[in-house]
């Protein structure tokens, strides 16, 4: 499976370990993780999340390839709106982002920001351009897909398959107002 790696908040009280590679890492430029990411920069000392061409970075891994070793009691959740398919986690402590969650997903979403600097693993492509305004401008050093692409999806279902078809428990987490 190969080696693991400790990631942490800002202040290091949330500590997880990660395992073997991961499944993809992208940089989210949809509508949603845009809005999400500048209300959670608005949080007293939380890190920034956004880049500086509004994408968010992520690392995504398998769920059952992500242990919680401390700090599981300090998560809170949010959702952008009650019915939202997705919610994203938070480290209370220092209000640093942790991972985002889609329902039935078998895989978290893990912020950018957790990784030391020069460790986060490099992006290999963004997604959902066309949600960026009018006139946003990408750099052109990885694929810039205006949608999650077919091998997007396809990297997704191949660690499902991996997984025996399995969705893991996400750990239980009170909620935040963001």
């Amino acid at each position: 499976m190969g080696d693991t790696t400790e990631i942490t908040c800002s202040c290091g009280q949330t500590c997880l370990e990660v395992q073997g590679k991961p499944i993809a890492s992208v940089e989210c430029c949809c509508s949603s993780c845009r809005e999400a990411g500048k209300r959670m920069q608005q949080l007293e000392s939380a890190p920034p999340v956004l880049t500086d061409y509004d994408a968010t970075p992520f690392v995504m891994y398998r769920k059952d390839r992500v242990a919680f070793l401390t700090g599981k009691d300090r998560l809170k959740s949010f959702r952008l709106t009650p019915d939202s398919s997705s919610e994203r986690v938070i480290a209370t402590c220092c209000n640093t982002p942790i991972y985002l969650d889609f329902k039935h997903g078998h895989w978290f979403s893990l912020y950018g920001t957790l990784w030391p600097e020069g460790a986060l693993p490099p992006a290999e492509m963004r997604t959902m351009a066309s949600d960026l305004p009018i006139g946003a401008s990408l750099p052109d050093d990885i694929p810039n897909a205006k949608k999650q692409s077919l091998g997007f999806f396809a990297k997704l279902f191949g660690a499902w398959v991996a997984m025996g078809f399995r969705t893991p428990k996400t750990p239980e987490t009170g909620e935040i107002n963001v």
